[in-house]
């Protein structure tokens, strides 16, 4: 019994004499319950420190205005992928129809040129040149499509392909897909012209159309944002025989041209004026 009492008495002193902090708040345990709305002195020899706050920064997001950007960067890159693919496939063709020497091979040397102006890289240009000259390499054609888009507009489809055939299903496919009709030959190409499209960065207006002139380009356009605002870049339009004389001749006179978009096309002579959604439909 003594015993007993002993070790009751000393269970009573450890649960009355036990200190706890919380946050800096003392409280007292009784029973081994926390009693948290009694504050007492502190008897323990380390109290624990309050939390420190925790700092959340909210992810930074894009605006419109860099969206904007990030979509131009990705359709120009897109653009210059597709650009020197397509001069890759014109040197194979050339190179097994003329041979590899630019000496004697005059549209090699032209295209050449014309690849040097557009910055193509070097071994893009040699890896072609040496591709050409492996017999299980096929030959390269040309070939055109017309067809009709939505809101009476046109399409006019330049492939370079070693299948025609598989070609010619992809691009219907791809055509019918994104609302149009696969048209005739001839039926739709009435409406446009080739020509060279030369693009001119960060211009003064006078300053361009007195170079256009120097130039020899047949018309000057301004480049509108997506807001439809006018920008300080323009469009010079020259003959497709004029199109590198014209990008050497610009940068001689001191303007910025932007060559890896510059590039011969084809013009419509008549522009269709079309809402949003169908400007959508077009581009995709």
């Amino acid at each position: 019994m003594a015993a007993c009492g002993m070790l009751n008495t000393l269970g009573s002193a450890c649960r009355s004499s036990l200190r706890h902090t919380v946050f800096g708040k003392s409280s007292l345990i009784k029973g081994g319950f926390l009693a948290p709305n009694r504050s007492i002195d502190l008897l323990l020899p380390h109290t624990l420190q309050p939390a420190r706050p925790f700092r959340h920064t909210p992810p930074v997001q894009m605006g419109r205005r860099s969206a904007k950007i990030a979509l131009r960067k990705g359709k120009a890159d897109a653009k210059k992928a597709k650009s020197y693919g397509r001069i890759g496939k014109k040197i194979i063709q050339l190179v097994k129809a003329g041979g590899p020497d630019p000496i004697t091979n005059s549209k090699l040397s032209d295209l050449l040129k014309q690849a040097k102006d557009l910055g193509v890289p070097k071994d893009i240009i040699e890896r072609n040149v040496k591709k050409a000259s492996d017999a299980k390499q096929g030959d390269f054609q040309e070939c055109i499509y017309e067809a009709y888009g939505p809101r009476g507009t046109g399409f006019v489809i330049e492939a370079l392909t070693d299948n025609v055939n598989r070609t010619a299903g992809d691009v219907k496919s791809a055509i019918t897909k994104g609302g149009g009709k696969p048209a005739d030959s001839g039926s739709v190409m009435f409406n446009f012209m080739r020509q060279g499209e030369v693009i001119v960065l960060d211009a003064d207006e006078d300053t361009v159309f007195e170079a256009a002139i120097d130039a020899g380009a047949d018309d000057v356009q301004p480049v509108f944002d997506e807001d439809g605002n006018p920008t300080n870049d323009f469009k010079l339009y020259t003959q497709v025989e004029a199109f590198a004389s014209a990008i050497g001749k610009l940068q001689e006179l001191g303007l910025k041209v932007n060559v890896e978009e510059s590039e011969l096309v084809y013009r419509g002579t008549a522009e269709v004026a079309v809402d949003d959604d169908t400007l959508e439909k077009c581009e995709g």
